[in-house]
């Protein structure tokens, strides 16, 4: 699709910062218009229209009868070198949410048009100041609330990944205009490229594209943290241990089995990381109806679960039914075995993976190193490296890989190019629609629709 908008495009308006009372509000203006809109309500020592790009003015707003609005500073970025690639302004007025009001209310009266949730984005991608990929990860920056979230839509917007897949797919591209252009050829039976090695291009490609793929679970940490679930039987410590992690009473705690009766959810930040604490209701057969929810619900929060850590009594010791019951639910590998209360009785059973103790916090940072473990595993990736984080870019590449395997399968089977080149060109779209350079109207307005207003 074509990456440039036409000229009679309409010019949108928002606020830039968050509603409410500030010192400062910005209110964003982009397109044709722009300037030519702008200088209506607007009165310094210079028009807008006549300023320079990247310089900043001061003035003020005006409406119709001449009452002034505010004192403003106007900043203005001239196409093409403007976040948009268009005209823009943006002016900064006083917080006062009356106050951006009235001044989007004057432009909207000169013929501005309120912009869409995430239309200003949208322009970039479409006027070619950041590809698709990127584009995704402008709604991640703003939404990052971790250090890792914040360093992996950096990651993104610098364009590390979308470079890898674009160089993916112009090896695509290279390997399936030869094989197409052995077809025109195919009276002739000239072949430019032998079998072998169109089967190991096609190989490397493939691998790596799996090598991306195995980012995810990493990517996906970072992106949107880990949901663990804190699951044992009644009055093992679960309550205060979630107490002790966050420092302060969110949960109720006692010695009557079951009264955590639904499910508490905390946040927890370890080295960057955000961990999503689920503190179930005891997992334990009930015949009152609102616990029986709640066991219920435990249940959907393990399946759930990216880590379930299962909480024991080191009096009771292993508890070997429940461990069974959670293996009904989640994995092995998923499951971290912690033994509570060791400030009690010192633990000497092997199939605990750490020892803790709620109450005087004896081995919580060896349970937080255990979790960080569960969490990102081995991987070791530099911030130069290209991490997936986005569920829409790993199904693309996993629709590549596939086309791929097809292709592989169609040269060992001994069909024709025709089939080899179709299947080329399925995993060369696929990987095309991550950064862009194929999409449909139902995917941008899908992806735009989640951004705020205003970016």
């Amino acid at each position: 699709m074509s990456h440039v908008l036409s000229q009679n495009e309409d010019t949108i308006v928002a606020l830039a910062t968050p509603p409410g009372i500030g010192a400062i509000s910005v209110v964003r203006v982009s397109g044709p218009e722009t300037f030519k809109k702008v200088d209506l309500i607007f009165s310094g020592k210079k028009k807008i229209s006549e300023c320079e790009t990247h310089t900043i003015h001061y003035g003020k707003i005006i409406d119709k009868n001449n009452e002034i609005i505010d004192d403003v500073l106007i900043s203005i970025f001239r196409a093409p070198h403007s976040y948009t690639g268009e005209d823009s302004v943006e002016i900064s007025t006083h917080g006062s949410q009356l106050i951006t009001e009235k001044i989007i209310s004057l432009l909207v009266e000169q013929g501005i048009r309120l912009a869409e949730p995430g239309e200003f984005t949208k322009r970039a991608f479409l006027n070619g100041k950041l590809d698709l990929a990127q584009a995704e990860a402008v709604a991640d920056l703003i939404n990052a609330r971790t250090e890792a979230s914040l360093k992996g839509a950096r990651n993104q917007l610098d364009g590390i990944l979308s470079k890898k897949v674009d160089l993916l797919r112009e090896k695509l591209i290279n390997t399936s205009s030869l094989i197409e252009l052995e077809l025109d050829f195919a009276e002739e039976d000239i072949e430019l490229l032998p079998v072998e090695q169109i089967l190991k291009n096609i190989s490397e490609i493939e691998e790596e594209i799996e090598k991306l793929l195995k980012t995810f679970s990493f990517g996906k940490v970072i992106r949107d943290g880990v949901n663990v679930a804190l699951v044992g039987k009644p009055n093992v410590g679960k309550s205060s241990l979630l107490n002790y992690l966050l420092k302060e009473a969110r949960a109720i705690v006692s010695d009557i089995p079951g009264t955590t009766r639904d499910i508490i959810r905390e946040e927890l930040f370890i080295d960057g990381i955000l961990f999503k604490l689920y503190d179930t209701a005891g997992i334990r057969t009930t015949e009152n109806i609102i616990e029986k929810e709640g066991v219920l619900r435990s249940r959907k929060v393990i399946e759930e679960a990216d880590i379930v850590l299962f909480l024991n009594d080191v009096e009771k010791g292993f508890d070997e039914d429940l461990y069974n019951e959670i293996l009904e639910l989640s994995s092995e590998e998923r499951v971290l075995k912690v033994v509570n209360k060791i400030d009690i009785k010192a633990n000497n059973d092997s199939r605990f993976d750490v020892g803790i103790s709620a109450k005087t916090g004896e081995g919580i940072d060896k349970l937080f190193n255990k979790l960080k473990d569960k969490a990102i595993g081995s991987n070791i990736y530099t911030e130069k490296t290209a991490i997936v984080s986005n569920i829409r870019h790993y199904n693309a590449l996993k629709k590549a890989k596939e086309h791929l395997i097809n292709a592989k399968n169609s040269i060992k089977e001994k069909l024709t190019g025709e089939f080899i080149a179709v299947d080329l060109r399925n995993a060369e779209n696929s990987l095309s629609e991550i950064i862009g350079k194929i999409t449909t109207d139902d995917i941008l307005n899908n992806i735009f629709s989640k951004f705020c207003i205003g970016k």
